[in-house]
């Protein structure tokens, strides 16, 4: 694995078509671009037609942006509360480009709020996002994954770790992103030979719209670039099928790949 700056790169994932939910902004995005500049097809399966009022991008800027990168781009409306929407994505994925190679489940819905000020519209969008829509992406993807060469699911969720802490503030978000983990451990065990089914979380904050909304002005200092996560998915799905059932830290698997500096990565160095 090198950075993407290297000139020894390979174009790993050239050819692949990769489904990645909410690539409209965000860490989706910068692992589309990642993969773009591979010459990968990107199927941006976000929600995002028609500008929003606060947060940046469309499935048709990002669209624009892979094109540019040196990919191709594929733009479908997809709420992945709606199971005929991501059914109907990934037939015109299937359609269009021959096939899926790799799913990045990276859509989610975020409110780090106590038990009793998590109103029951976000409880109900956090399960149906986080969980259900994970779990129905990857039933819909799959026929189509177990044909491809080298298939991955990648979901942008934690290692589950059972200490109360991680529950206490915030219970609702937990459950819904650790439901996204059980997706791995279970669906890795059930695909293995067939299909890589892996996690990845990062290690401390990454700088992006949703994060400006929930830490308000200042919070950049504190956070990383999504690029990390971009260089750390990049690494898992360009390595074989055999990689499985892994729950991977960013910083922890560059670190084993030979990264060094992660100066580059800080929105504010040091």
């Amino acid at each position: 694995f090198l950075p993407s700056t290297s000139p020894f790169t390979f174009r790993k994932l050239a050819g692949c078509t990769l489904f990645i939910t909410g690539a409209s902004r965000g860490i989706g995005k910068a692992i589309a671009l990642k993969a773009a500049k591979d010459g990968a097809n990107i199927v941006i399966a976000a929600k995002t037609a028609e500008p929003h009022p606060t947060l940046p991008g469309t499935i048709y800027t990002a669209a624009e942006e892979i094109e540019a990168a040196g990919g191709k781009a594929l733009p479908c409306i997809v709420n992945v509360r709606e199971e005929q929407q991501i059914i109907n994505a990934v037939e015109k994925a299937v359609k269009t480009f021959g096939g899926i190679d790799i799913l990045v489940n990276n859509a989610s819905a975020i409110s780090l709020t106590g038990t009793l000020e998590t109103a029951t519209k976000k409880v109900n969008l956090m399960m149906d996002v986080n969980v259900r829509g994970t779990y129905l992406t990857s039933k819909a993807c799959l026929p189509h994954l177990r044909k491809s060469k080298n298939p991955h699911i990648l979901n942008l969720s934690p290692p589950m770790n059972l200490n109360p802490m991680w529950f206490k503030n915030h219970c609702a978000y937990t459950i819904s992103k650790y439901g996204m983990s059980m997706c791995v451990l279970g669906m890795a065990e059930e695909f293995r030979g067939e299909v890589a089914v892996n996690a990845l979380w990062p290690k401390t904050a990454i700088h992006t719209a949703a994060m400006d909304m929930l830490g308000g002005a200042g919070i950049e200092k504190q956070c990383r670039k999504t690029d990390i996560l971009a260089d750390a998915a990049y690494c898992i799905l360009t390595k074989p099928k055999t990689f499985t059932g892994n729950f991977i830290i960013d910083e922890v698997l560059l670190r084993e790949e030979g990264v060094k500096d992660f100066d580059v990565y800080a929105i504010a160095p040091g």
